[in-house]
């Protein structure tokens, strides 16, 4: 049993074994990256500051329409939410696409919002 042990440690801690290869990560994402334009569906907004780390973006609700990155306009109904800009608010974040955490600090959100009130009008503002 000491032999095992001794001959274990010693391939543990083997000077002549080659250092793993760490892979050369130049392609993430920085942080703030996330497209707006690809979220539609069934969104929960959550404002809870101790749920933020579940949510999948941060978002920003502007009072001016010019200075938003998306125009959403709210639909009633899940099915008629299927393109961008086009959002469906659930009651429980357990039935949505998306969970999104409102702040109040624009230079915290990853992008901003503004809603709507023509279904015309939604979409992104590229």
């Amino acid at each position: 049993m000491l032999l095992s042990l001794l001959l274990s440690s010693w391939l543990a801690l083997n000077p002549f074994r080659a250092a793993p290869r760490v892979p050369f990560v130049a392609s993430a994402a920085p942080v703030g990256s996330i497209d707006p334009c690809l979220i539609y569906g069934s969104v929960y907004l959550e404002t809870d500051p101790y749920r933020r780390s579940y949510c999948f973006a941060t978002v920003y609700q502007e009072p001016e329409e010019a200075f938003s990155d998306l125009l959403v306009f709210q639909e009633e109904n899940k099915l008629f939410a299927d393109k961008a800009g086009f959002w469906y608010q659930t009651s429980a974040r357990d039935f949505a696409d998306y969970v999104l955490f409102v702040t109040d600090k624009r230079a915290l959100a990853d992008f901003s919002i503004h809603y709507t009130k023509s279904r015309s009008f939604a979409g992104c503002r590229k």
